[in-house]
């Protein structure tokens, strides 16, 4: 039986399959939508997949689902992003707040992952806290809670404190002032001793922009009005009519570590980085390659880890794609 969901932008048809799931099939009318994968099968409902159709449009509505149920996707990035830095029994019978939780597939994750922990996730968008609480719904968990932040500059009342913090592709919709003035206020209820996990955020000077204009090579040095101009005409992610605001509210300076820092050091407890040392790895060149995976180009995969082990032996500097950071807050 197939049914299908109409959108302005596209049309959607979604076929029940013998085993249960159900493929969805993208169909755009015409070339001037990018759409970043346009099938995939998934256990989604139907009232599920018009949500999040209906708030995040056909170009994004396999993704969102894959950001959930794909083992090679979100759920890969935050096992060996936590995981590589602690054991699972760490988490048990703790409080983890999952930060600008947006449509929740992280939270869902966090939840299969640590069953026994507490999962606190906190969107500011109620629209895609919709999804969220639909996909909480559809799998019965019990762990989680899903709170709407009413305040872009405050965190809600009375969440209390966290034994962990994750932001999982957050930082880098953050603007420059309100990092500086969030940063602080989660530092602030995190325990003491208690660890912030910070991934999935594109590294700010990183050769190649993969994040917002689907990458264009060098922009990532360009000053901002030059960014600009070259993130608009040039972008096949089709930019043209947005303004630099709205830009970064996309990503499209990423973060650093020293930003980070640099922030957090005006905190009473200091900030401590931690190295990964799980499954092998030894340090986050270890830990971006993992996460890459050693199928297809590995040929060049190999070289850049080379290349970049090589920068980091003699630098100290990691120039990796993406940020995946651990920082442990200071007993004292």
């Amino acid at each position: 039986m197939k049914t299908t969901l109409k959108h302005r932008d596209a049309n959607v048809v979604v076929e029940e399959l013998a085993s249960g799931k159900k493929k969805i099939h993208v169909e755009i009318p015409s070339g001037d939508l990018f759409v970043t994968t346009k099938t995939c099968e998934t256990s989604y409902p139907i009232d599920l997949i018009d949500e999040i159709l209906r708030v995040k449009g056909p170009a994004y509505l396999c993704d969102e689902i894959l950001r959930d149920e794909s083992p090679d996707y979100v759920q890969k990035s935050l096992k060996y992003d936590l995981l590589s830095y602690l054991y699972d029994k760490e988490f048990k019978n703790k409080r983890l707040l999952d930060f600008g939780c947006g449509s929740g597939s992280s939270t869902m994750i966090l939840a299969r992952m640590f069953p026994h922990t507490e999962i606190v996730g906190i969107e500011l968008e109620e629209k895609l806290l919709s999804i969220a609480k639909l996909r909480a719904n559809h799998y019965g968990y019990k762990n989680i809670e899903l709170i709407i932040s009413s305040n872009p500059n405050q965190l809600p009342p009375n969440i209390g404190y966290f034994d962990y913090i994750v932001l999982s592709a957050v930082y880098e919709h953050l603007l420059p002032n309100e990092r500086a003035m969030l940063l602080p206020k989660l530092w602030s209820i995190l325990k003491n001793g208690g660890i912030l996990f910070l991934n999935q955020t594109p590294y700010r000077y990183f050769p190649v922009e993969t994040h917002t204009t689907s990458g264009l090579p060098f922009i990532n040095y360009l000053p901002d009005r030059a960014a600009l101009f070259y993130a608009r005409h040039f972008s096949k992610r089709k930019l043209k009519n947005n303004s630099w605001q709205e830009l970064l509210k996309k990503g499209i300076r990423g973060g650093s570590i020293k930003e980070i820092f640099k922030i957090l050091s005006r905190c009473s407890q200091k900030p401590i980085p931690l190295n990964p040392y799980r499954f092998g790895i030894k340090d986050r060149v270890d830990l971006w390659y993992i996460k890459s995976g050693k199928t297809g180009f590995s040929a060049i995969k190999k070289s850049f880890l080379f290349l970049i082990k090589s920068l980091n032996i003699l630098t100290g500097i990691s120039i990796l794609p993406s940020l995946s950071l651990a920082i442990k807050k200071s007993d004292r």
